[in-house]
């Protein structure tokens, strides 16, 4: 079995993207099935080369049925495929994604994009007492190639309890800690894509072993294990 993602992936979702309705897709199930196995074995391998310098629990792979209860956006199909892929709790904090899509929408993304109240707190805290380690991972030329700094959502202002003036606001006030890298059709489809997939979780690494060691400890560096 061939250890990428197959062109098939991206011809079917752009004919998914035009018949986005039950009928066409009960007909075309077996197309879909057969592009779906395949990508689960690409998603499986890529959780193997991971296991290698990190511990991975549990990989979910989402279904293709779209959640339209809550949505405006009433078609009943995703034209994605996205896993996640969880680390080994509660030593290991933070969890990475992957999200295949045609015409240049896919991308990997990794942090923590939903904190518990507790867990922010205590990330704050650190960084209101100390942010230069932080600073230094986020600094570093080969985790700043790979991805860049932080995306996702952040306070307008200081959180309650916190300086507004304080040398590391712009940290303190985040909500999410994510990262997000991006590829072109061409990358994902290239043979050595999960091999660079790969790459780019490890470069993650420092941030993780920062972030775990931090949400583990109290302020005084004892472990809450």
């Amino acid at each position: 079995m061939s250890h990428s993602i197959p062109k098939e992936t991206f011809t079917f979702f752009n004919k998914l993207e035009k018949n986005n309705d039950r009928d066409w897709f009960n007909e075309h199930k077996p197309e879909f099935k057969a592009v779906e196995t395949k990508v689960k074995a690409a998603f499986n391998y890529l959780g193997e080369l991971m296991n290698v310098h990190d511990q991975i629990e549990k990989l979910k792979i989402f279904r293709i049925y779209r959640d339209v209860r809550f949505s405006k956006n009433k078609l009943p199909y995703k034209t994605h495929f996205g896993g996640s892929f969880a680390r080994k709790k509660p030593e290991l904090r933070g969890g990475y994604y992957v999200h295949i899509q045609p015409n240049n929408e896919s991308f990997i993304a990794t942090g923590f994009w939903d904190p518990s109240k507790e867990d922010l707190l205590r990330i704050r805290k650190e960084f209101e007492m100390d942010d230069s380690e932080m600073r230094a991972i986020l600094n570093d030329k080969t985790f700043k190639a790979t991805w860049g700094g932080f995306t996702g959502d952040e306070l307008k202002t200081a959180p309650k309890g916190f300086d507004k003036e304080h040398e590391a606001i712009d940290l303190i006030r985040r909500k999410q800690f994510i990262f997000v890298k991006k590829y072109t059709d061409k990358e994902v489809l290239a043979d050595d894509f999960l091999v660079e997939m790969n790459q780019a979780f490890k470069n993650v690494r420092p941030f993780f072993n920062y972030m775990s060691d931090v949400l583990t400890t109290n302020l005084n560096g004892e472990s809450l294990l």
